[in-house]
């Protein structure tokens, strides 16, 4: 009884319309787009390592030419947050948010403007050097949190432009 049960859910599993997202590897429909994506330049230390974090991702199925192209802005706050009672500050909070657009290039169209944001706590020490390697690492941490997020809601993005275009 329990092998025909396994059967017949294995069964309506298969007509549920699930298809996993990079089907056919690096060949598939959705890795060739994301190749097919040009990162524009982004300001700053931080948008050099957002623009380098995903270049890495977008160009992991080889490189084709550019049909759509990434416009991204950045915006990179720190703050402090715990202040102590001589009016040092204890804790700090490093926000790294972009705002992005997708466009085919062939129509100018933009095919997807989102946003999407990593926030980090960093502790405020005596030594003013481990304060900066904290917000330098918080930051390469960051961006690399952030380009991911990006990635996975373009790839989403490409999805569905691929399944209404069939």
């Amino acid at each position: 009884m329990r092998i025909v049960f396994a059967c017949l859910s294995l069964c309506t599993l298969s007509a549920c319309g699930l298809s996993p997202m990079y089907a056919g590897g690096g060949s598939g429909a959705v890795a060739q787009s994301m190749a097919a994506i040009e990162v524009a330049p982004i300001e700053g230390r931080a948008g050099w390592l957002v623009r380098s974090a995903l270049e890495e991702r977008f160009g992991a199925a080889g490189m084709v030419s550019p049909q759509y192209r990434i416009d991204v802005r950045l915006d990179d706050q720190l703050e402090g947050l715990a202040v102590l009672r001589d009016d040092t500050i204890s804790r700090e909070r490093r926000t790294l948010r972009a705002r992005y657009q997708l466009v085919d290039l062939a129509t100018g169209e933009i095919l997807l403007d989102a946003t999407d944001g990593s926030d980090a706590g960093i502790d405020v020490v005596s030594s003013e050097y481990a304060v900066i390697a904290a917000e330098q690492t918080a930051l390469q941490n960051l961006s690399q949190d952030l380009a991911q997020r990006m990635v996975t809601r373009i790839a989403l993005a490409l999805r569905r432009q691929g399944d209404a275009a069939q």
